[in-house]
């Protein structure tokens, strides 16, 4: 019985959504920007096995950009997909590439200091036993625990700060304020912003000192459910074992999630990957998240690293390949852009590129849901979205 395997480049995007315009995002690409401004660095960026199976054409086809480098006649299945949900974070994102988009529209908070609700800063005060919070504005992480880690250590106040995201993120020590307390804090939140359709709260642990702290792998996020039964469900609604690697339990509230496969880090969850590729039960479906190019290098606008990385996974993918069998389909694609030549330090709405080995075909420009429909279709499970099979 075949298998598949759905795997999410976070934040690899290939440029050329049509309303990036309305998110302030026209002409972003991820991918593309990263090729170019290696190519112009001397050292064109190397991923010779998912351009094999098509990722340049892929990324010709979403956005017109031809990456230097990227020659391949593609061998695999290939083509390019557009999300409709109003949003370009990555439950949005990772729902509608599992069959469901997000039929509402998220709360957003302000890019002013405060950001927060005087009563939603009060909640958080209550829940943490504290008299206050610190940032209480947008930032990214590794920034605003360098700007109030002393303080947070003196007063024990949680660093509460958001995005261009649907999602309140909350720093705290993992030792000084304690691991426990901030799951529990974030966990007691969790509930009335899902109620406010905010689409996560995330515990963002950290240790050390002031100028010398390292944020821990025990991040974990609390997002509101799928509004519909996804993927996950689909397969594991037909009997069918179904395996999450990386943040996967999270973005889905475990919901359809048989086995969860977690890590310190993308090292560590490629090395689930690769032991699935192996093991994973007949009928199976494995579907995971790599988060590190977009927490790692796209927020910070690392373009250099962000290639390293691609690289390092193309180099991967080679070996996870050789152990699938006759019959499997792996797909890898993405949920958004974070284009790191861009401004600011969010997510760009983009095109994502589909890529797969197991199948040979251009399937062109494609919905998510699509995604969702062609992975059920290989494994012989009635989908229940809206998406229509390229297979």
């Amino acid at each position: 019985m075949a298998r598949a395997f759905l795997i999410v480049m976070d934040s690899v995007g290939a440029g050329g959504a049509p309303d990036a315009g309305d998110f302030g995002d026209a002409g972003a690409n991820t991918l593309g920007h990263i090729a170019a401004t290696r190519a112009a660095a001397g050292r064109p960026l190397a991923m010779p096995v998912l351009d094999g199976l098509g990722l340049g054409a892929a990324v010709e086809l979403a956005s017109g950009v031809r990456m230097a480098g990227f020659s391949a006649v593609p061998t695999g299945l290939w083509g390019a997909a557009e999300e409709v949900s109003r949003g370009k974070d990555t439950p949005s994102g990772h729902w509608e590439l599992s069959g469901v988009p997000v039929p509402w529209d998220w709360t957003y908070f302000p890019d002013t200091v405060p950001a927060f609700p005087p009563e939603l800063t009060a909640l958080v005060c209550r829940l943490a036993g504290t008299e206050g919070i610190l940032g209480n504005c947008h930032s990214s992480g590794v920034p605003i625990i360098e700007k109030h880690c002393a303080e947070h250590l003196r007063t024990g106040w949680p660093i509460c700060y958001t995005s261009a995201d649907s999602v309140l993120q909350i720093a705290a020590h993992a030792e000084a304020f304690g691991l426990a307390p901030l799951l529990r804090l974030c966990a007691d939140l969790a509930p009335h912003l899902h109620a406010m359709k905010v689409g996560r709260v995330i515990a963002r642990p950290f240790t050390g000192v002031p100028g010398d702290f390292k944020r821990t792998a025990n991040r974990k996020d609390f997002a509101i459910a799928p509004p519909a039964p996804t993927l996950l469900d689909w397969v594991a609604g037909a009997g069918r074992a179904t395996h999450g690697v990386g943040k996967i339990g999270d973005i889905f509230s475990m919901r359809g999630v048989g086995k969860l496969w977690k890590g310190k880090s993308d090292l560590d969850l490629f090395d689930h990957l690769d032991r699935l590729g192996e093991v994973a039960e007949e009928g199976s479906l494995t579907f995971a998240n790599f988060v590190e190019f977009d927490s790692l290098w796209g927020h910070p606008r690392d373009v250099m690293g962000y290639a390293a990385a691609l690289e390092w996974f193309d180099g991967r993918v080679a070996g996870f390949l050789s152990r699938l069998r006759p019959g499997d389909l792996a797909i890898f694609t993405a949920d958004h852009g974070n284009d790191p030549t861009w401004r600011g330090t969010d997510h760009t709405r983009e095109r994502v590129p589909v890529v797969g080995w197991g199948a040979s075909k251009a399937i062109g420009l494609r919905g998510f849901v699509d995604v969702a429909a062609s992975v059920a279709a290989h494994l012989g499970v009635a989908a229940q979205g809206p998406g229509r099979s390229f297979l």
